[in-house]
């Protein structure tokens, strides 16, 4: 097991992870090596569930860092929690600023503008990223929304350049945790009212990102009405988790034996 905090060994039934959207394909991270002695990269671990540390979601991208941190040992993780950070709803004034040319910007405008800067810088800097997030109303929570509608910007600018449609984010990889009340699974009777995972794969792959993971932490009002333990409960998509981690192990190996034969 990865993460040192889950020691207990639990049997439930097996968690419905979606495959990754270019599985099978080659990747611009595929050279990326394991263990000791590895390239130094760094991880973007985002959260947005409002229940705090306790919450589902959050629980497993903190399993998930520590599964990439022993394989990534001298790495950096950089940590957003969105519900800790004050994001103003886009304005009128939000948007003019963004489309002045930065040279031409009051002070005021730059002071609009910073949060959001910040923010892309962050995206920008970071190698991959696991973004946690509950599912409400069918859709992200809205501090995730709102971050989302800080980074994705209309403007031209040099230094704001994540504009969907630009492939800014072209040879990252991003892992989506997402936690929801009810069932949510591929061949589920709700299976079509997830519009999260569409909504991601279009909003990012717009961005560039190819190399999409999702984990699917569904049916977690069982766990809130006390029906399923909650350790019993997230052991299946701990196990989800680690699988990635050995998944890419296993051809990372292929790929370094194949290299050197």
């Amino acid at each position: 097991m990865c993460g040192s905090h889950f020691k207990a060994t639990f049997t439930f039934s097996a968690l419905e992870s979606l495959a990754s959207e270019n599985s099978g394909q080659g990747s611009p991270d595929q050279d990326r090596i394991f263990g000791t002695g590895g390239i130094v990269v760094k991880l973007l671990r985002i959260d947005s569930s409002p229940m705090g540390e306790a919450a589902i979601s959050r629980q497993l991208t903190m399993e998930f860092v520590q599964c990439w941190l022993n394989a990534n040992p001298h790495s950096t993780v950089m940590k957003r929690d969105l519900t800790t950070t004050t994001i103003p709803v886009i304005d009128a004034a939000w948007v003019a600023a963004n489309y002045t040319p930065k040279e031409s910007r009051t002070h005021q405008q730059d002071e609009l503008l910073k949060l959001s800067t910040e923010f892309i810088a962050e995206l920008l800097d970071a190698d991959e990223y696991v973004m946690g997030m509950p599912m409400h109303n069918w859709g992200p929570p809205s501090s995730f929304k709102l971050w989302v509608d800080q980074i994705v910007t209309a403007s031209s600018s040099p230094e704001r350049p994540l504009a969907g449609g630009r492939a800014t984010l072209i040879g990252k990889r991003a892992t989506f945790i997402i936690a929801a009340g009810a069932v949510y699974a591929p061949g589920s009777a709700n299976a079509s009212k997830n519009y999260l995972v569409p909504w991601l794969r279009t909003l990012f792959g717009s961005l560039g990102i190819k190399d999409m993971q999702f984990v699917l932490a569904d049916n977690t009002r069982e766990t809130n009405k006390g029906k399923i333990d909650r350790a019993a409960f997230l052991a299946p998509h701990i196990e989800a988790i680690h699988a990635l981690f050995e998944k890419e192990l296993a051809e990372q190996t292929r790929h370094r034996d194949g290299a050197s034969a």
